[in-house]
């Protein structure tokens, strides 16, 4: 995720950048450090080497101003008190092979008809392909009252949201011993639909087995019509609801938090507010594309970078060297480190077959996405689909996918950390196909 900073000298290819007057022409950049950007700049690279005509080091940048790069996934292992959150940290500098040059600023436009970018430092960046993979915005002050109450200890609100906050959620749920714990997710785009309710059932499910279960009340409040968008995981959540005495309250917008007075705020379909009793209150906050992007020529109506759902190439003809995944993507698929796996190898496939014969390979992404959903300690339910909501099971010949089991379980706490530090970030790791690049016809 591409956070603000100063210009800070990072390494330039082998070298040290030492001034923003050093190489400004690359033949590949990338915007953004994160999972997308940092799997699909290695991907490039290692597959313009596999087909005998390499790059040079320095050919391809990632351009991020962040100190740290965050597997986000793990925030949630950390809420529930599985996990300590220096377990997702590393220096995004310690990421980036030396082959691959770092330029540590922030984009503040593109100008994609003269193939460049501008940075806050005031540099100019050109290239002969751009890919965009910056994540997307946090809208922390779009719930009045909800920035004041995260940095509160005795508010009783918290977020596995951020870095900052995602360990407050484990001293708030263990230490509730009675009361109301209330679990939201706004209506609209965010990270992973699925993790504002992982973490509820995680913590409804360490309040039975610590008895607590009949003195603590969860509710769960959504801005969503349903538990989940595809229905036949959400049929079978909203049953594990019902069955487990979890109330649901669809359709609701949290708005604001009075943490002084612990009520939380809701606006329901009819523009009516509802105000809420809380002791513990997880706040999943609304979410949006980056202003940077938002308001720049490559991005479509909705603030999203524009690009074609089949081959990840911008949508429009003029823009054809741009490219684009992840979570800044308009691509019509669940946000998650699991759609940029499957992203990624379509999208480099493209980019080389584009580069370097002028026309697209036949590789196509077709909006595979998971969703690990975790529904207490050893279980979890395994959501996989693609688009139009339909779902893409990699198990479905040993496992119903819409029961928990423990083997997804460990997938989601011990498989999926481990090949996400040893394969992903370096451009190894391809989804359901593990550490094999997968073949196009």
């Amino acid at each position: 995720m591409l956070a603000t900073a100063r210009l800070q000298p990072r390494r330039l290819g082998t070298r040290l950048a030492s001034s923003a007057s050093e190489a400004a022409k690359y033949k590949i950049v990338v915007v953004g450090g994160g999972s997308g950007g940092l799997s699909v700049a290695n991907q490039i690279y290692n597959r313009f080497k596999a087909s005998g005509k390499p790059l040079n080091p320095g050919d391809v940048a990632i351009i991020d101003p962040a100190d740290n790069h965050y597997y986000q996934p793990g925030w949630t292992l950390v809420g529930a008190g599985l996990k300590k959150k220096t377990e997702f940290v590393k220096p995004l500098a310690s990421l980036v092979p030396t082959h691959i040059t770092l330029i540590s600023d922030k984009i503040e436009t593109f100008t994609p008809k003269s193939s460049s970018v501008t940075t806050a430092s005031g540099r100019e960046i050109s290239y002969d392909s751009l890919v965009v993979a910056a994540g997307l915005k946090i809208n922390w002050e779009g719930i009045k009252g909800l920035p004041h109450a995260l940095m509160n200890s005795t508010s009783g609100v918290s977020s596995i949201y951020s870095y900052e906050t995602c360990d407050k959620v484990w001293t708030d749920i263990n230490a509730l011993r009675s009361g109301n714990a209330l679990f939201t997710q706004p209506a609209g785009v965010i990270k992973c639909a699925g993790a504002p309710q992982k973490i509820m059932w995680m913590a409804w499910d360490r309040y039975r087995k610590t008895n607590l279960n009949t003195k603590v009340h969860v509710d769960f409040y959504t801005g969503m019509p349903t538990m989940f968008s595809v229905k036949k995981y959400s049929d079978a959540l909203n049953e594990l609801r019902i069955g487990r005495g979890v109330g649901g309250f669809f359709s609701h917008n949290l708005i604001s938090i009075d943490d002084a007075n612990h009520k939380a705020t809701f606006k329901t379909p009819d523009d009516s507010t509802v105000t809420v009793d809380y002791t513990m209150l997880h706040v999943t906050p609304p979410m949006g594309p980056l202003d940077f992007i938002k308001s720049s020529p490559i991005a479509d109506t909705a603030g999203w970078v524009s690009v074609d759902p089949a081959t990840l190439q911008h949508t429009n003809p003029e823009f054809g060297n741009i490219w684009a995944l992840g979570d800044c993507s308009s691509l019509p698929t669940s946000k998650t480190a699991a759609a940029i796996t499957a992203q990624a190898p379509v999208l480099s496939e493209n980019l080389f077959s584009v580069m370097d014969s002028g026309k697209l390979s036949a590789a196509t992404y077709d909006g595979y996405t998971s969703c690990p959903l975790l529904t207490g300690y050893n279980e979890l339910m395994l959501a996989e689909f693609k688009y139009g909501l339909e779902p893409k099971e990699t198990f479905s010949n040993q496992f119903d996918q819409a029961k928990s089991n423990r083997l997804f379980y460990h997938f989601k706490k011990d498989l999926f950390p481990w090949a996400y530090w040893k394969y992903m970030v370096k451009g190894q790791w391809y989804g359901t196909n593990g550490p094999f690049r997968p073949k196009y016809a």
